[in-house]
């Protein structure tokens, strides 16, 4: 297949319907809007359902109400969209339905400026529900990764049953590239679990060595029960403390302990001083910014993270160790360093961080390694 030139929004459709989607609902915003477009073209040519809701609220129930039913299901919005999606976070994180979140971020606050592109969401997807239950979100650099990223969301979604995001962003959402899809390596797709024995299924029993429900789906020949509720294995409403403490360290340690299965990164390893940690579409800026370095003969190191949550700490221990100096670059005020300095608390982390609805260009980043 001849490489297609495709923007990332485009990109991230082709993965979710690669990935095996079959239910997507969201609601016109800029940025995010093209996604919703190629949805509605490629999803019901494949027997699939694209709904624009009445909201951002009705988009998302829309859809946990879909994954409830059995299928896969997206949505995609902006940060305004992610602030009215809150409760429904919440509740597709404390009961365990699958479903891909799309924040192509723009620059907040509040309505901001829709058509300039900035990372002010990052800790906002971690922390925006009730109650502080881990997520993954993972964060594309190019059109290659909105592809591939989106299939590894799905997969994550589907295996763990939780929500994970795609932490976009305007200038990568909405940036043409040319790319071979064909040529990229796509992971095998993954199906949540159904049930060994469904005749004595619970909605929320797990095993010992299985910290992730079997799956059936609402409306089918066994009843399943679903509730918002703090809730036992059987699905009904409990106050016990002691399967309420259970359930909620099985929903963190679930994400927490495994996320060294699903660290995504890039990296440029050299002998050098100085590393610089940066994600999204920074990178691309980044890497421009290591390859002039190095041409004047003092190369720095580069540490591209692409699973932001939950933190991949031995990642960043591990990738940190060599270097003597960490300067970590953000299109933000200072988002996920905190999380950088709370990993190396005995290192001293710089940070350089902009959200003025420009990019952070490569000539700013040797100015920030320089010191100046």
């Amino acid at each position: 297949m001849a490489p297609q030139f495709i923007e990332g929004n485009e990109a991230v459709a082709m993965g979710a319907m690669r990935a095996g989607c079959g239910f997507f609902a969201g609601y016109p915003i800029t940025p995010a809007t093209t996604i919703l477009n190629a949805m509605l073209r490629l999803l019901p040519a494949a027997s699939g359902v694209c709904i624009q809701g009445e909201d951002e609220i009705a988009s998302i129930g829309y859809c946990l109400g879909a994954s409830m039913s059995g299928l896969k299901s997206m949505t995609a919005t902006s940060g305004p969209g992610i602030s009215l999606y809150s409760e429904q976070i919440s509740f597709a994180a404390g009961s365990e339905i699958p479903i891909v979140i799309v924040d192509v971020q723009r620059l907040g606050p509040s309505t901001g400026s829709a058509t300039r592109g900035a990372d002010g969401d990052i800790q906002f997807l971690r922390w925006g529900n009730s109650g502080g239950i881990p997520v993954i979100v993972l964060a594309p650099v190019d059109v290659k990764d909105c592809y591939l990223l989106t299939i590894h969301a799905f997969n994550l979604a589907e295996e763990y049953r939780c929500p994970v995001f795609l932490a976009s962003n305007k200038e990568i959402g909405m940036t043409k590239e040319s790319v071979d899809l064909s040529a990229l390596m796509v992971p095998e797709i993954i199906d949540r679990r159904p049930p060994i024995d469904s005749a004595s299924f619970q909605p929320f029993q797990v095993s010992e060595n299985l910290r992730i429900p079997y799956f059936l789906p609402i409306g089918g020949d066994v009843p399943v029960r679903q509730t918002s509720s703090t809730h036992g294995p059987d699905g009904y409403i409990t106050t016990d403390p002691d399967q309420i403490s259970a359930s909620q360290w099985r929903l963190k340690k679930k994400l927490e302990d495994a996320v060294e299965r699903f660290t995504f990164y890039d990296e440029r390893a050299e002998d050098a001083e100085t590393l610089v940690i940066t994600y999204g579409v920074t990178a691309r800026a980044a890497g421009d910014a290591a390859n002039l370095c190095r041409q004047a003969g003092r190369p720095i190191g580069l540490l591209v993270v692409k699973t932001l949550w939950p933190v991949p700490e031995k990642l960043i221990r591990d990738k940190t160790a060599p270097y003597r100096r960490v300067v970590v670059v953000e299109m933000n005020l200072g988002q996920y360093v905190h999380e950088i300095r709370r990993i190396l608390s005995d290192r001293q982390v710089e940070f350089y961080g902009q959200m003025d609805g420009r990019l952070i260009t490569p000539a700013t980043i040797m100015e920030v390694i320089d010191g100046r």
